[in-house]
């Protein structure tokens, strides 16, 4: 009897799984990433020189265009990660399942050898087909679990290797083409193909605001009568910019926003102030409305969608920075807060806010607000 020829199911099983060894595309994944890294955290200090040179509407495009830049590194980078990731999880899992092929084939010709100590009589031989079909059964086990390991690990290597989205294109508010656009006082400027709403919850003191009178549920810009409001009593003093913190390296928590594309909170109580905050995405603006679904005013948004997240913030949106953490541009992250004398928007990552425009909408991120005073970025969670 063949004895080397029953081996041969398990001998071609073992040579189909491969050896493994890419330690050195591993290796080269992760220098890409780093180098990425490093890219992204130079572009940081460039995006903060950009915002202290470059103000106007201008220069928050081009802001928007670096921070999605930003993304689109950070984005690659981690791809880079996760590939390396993945593939020395394969690797193991091959050489884990060339392990286990290898104590079988073992297994089974010393089982062999042991039945053809006493001759080849039909019980030996009949011994020796239990045997091989026992091993061979063995050996396609392991070999079916080590396929579907590495079935699941290039399915997740496919979806790595889809292209990053790209930054979507921004365009800059009509304002200046066509003719001069008016705005009514203290009125929240959305991103474009939005309607401007008047918010009257951030007015500076000693000012009359104009605020506009919408009707409940309505998408349009508002229309009719515009009511005088008083302004807010107290005039806040504007912080002084303190040092900007860096990014942190670790413990962040990953968000995909609405476009695909993944960033990274702070911390939890950040990313489940944006989840909460991006879950009213359409609600109707209502002038001091804070009821989620129905409607809110910028400040009404930002208080309740941090409330839902464990973190008190004042009413006033001029006060929401009060008191925390100022951020330079560079280093803006999703649950910031931009803060102007009559606005409140915040940030949820790729060069996006969130705000209550009319109605709670998406747009780039901006320092203009028609005319208002920026008054800087903030991380309520810092």
């Amino acid at each position: 009897m063949d004895f080397a020829g029953l081996a041969g199911p398990i001998d071609e099983l073992l040579a189909g799984v491969g050896a493994g060894g890419s330690g050195a595309a591993v290796g080269a994944l992760r220098e890409a990433s780093a180098a990425v890294d490093e890219a992204h955290a130079a572009s940081r200090a460039s995006v903060d020189r950009m915002y202290d040179a470059w103000r106007g509407r201008a220069g928050d495009a081009a802001m928007d265009a670096a921070l999605r830049g930003q993304t689109t590194a950070a984005t690659a980078a981690d791809r880079g990660r996760a590939m390396a990731d993945i593939v020395e999880r394969a690797d193991a899992e091959v050489a884990t399942g060339r392990r286990e092929l290898e104590t079988v084939l073992r297994e089974f010709t010393d089982d062999v050898r042991r039945l053809a100590v006493g001759g080849l009589g039909p019980e030996v031989i009949a011994a020796v087909v239990e045997s091989t079909i026992d091993h061979v059964g063995r050996a396609l086990r392991v070999v079916e679990r080590v396929r579907a390991e590495l079935e699941g690990e290039t399915a997740a290597m496919s979806e790595l290797a889809s292209r990053t989205p790209a930054p979507a294109p921004v365009t800059p508010a009509a304002a200046g083409r066509g003719g001069p656009t008016v705005v009514p006082a203290a009125v929240s400027a959305p991103p474009v193909g939005g309607s401007p709403v008047a918010d009257t919850s951030l007015a500076t003191a000693g000012d009359t605001i104009t605020a506009a009178r919408t009707p409940f549920g309505s998408g349009h810009s508002p229309g009719g009568a515009l009511n005088t409001v008083p302004a807010s009593v107290g005039t806040p003093k504007s912080p002084d910019r303190g040092p900007d913190p860096t990014r942190p390296q670790g413990g962040g928590v990953r968000l995909t926003l609405p476009d695909g594309s993944v960033v990274e909170a702070p911390n939890q109580r950040a990313a489940d102030a944006v989840r909460s905050a991006l879950g009213q995405v359409g609600t109707p603006y209502v002038w001091g409305g804070e009821t989620p679904g129905v409607g809110m005013d910028c400040s009404g948004l930002t208080q309740w969608a941090y409330a839902q997240a464990g973190v008190s913030l004042p009413r006033l949106a001029q006060e929401q920075g009060y008191g925390h953490q100022r951020v330079g541009p560079g280093d803006l992250m999703p649950g910031d807060l931009a803060v102007w004398s009559g606005h409140v928007a915040m940030v949820i990552g790729n060069g996006e806010l969130v705000e209550a425009g009319d109605p709670v909408q998406i747009g780039p991120i901006r320092t203009e607000n028609s005319g208002m005073r920026f008054l800087g970025f903030y991380r309520p969670t810092a």
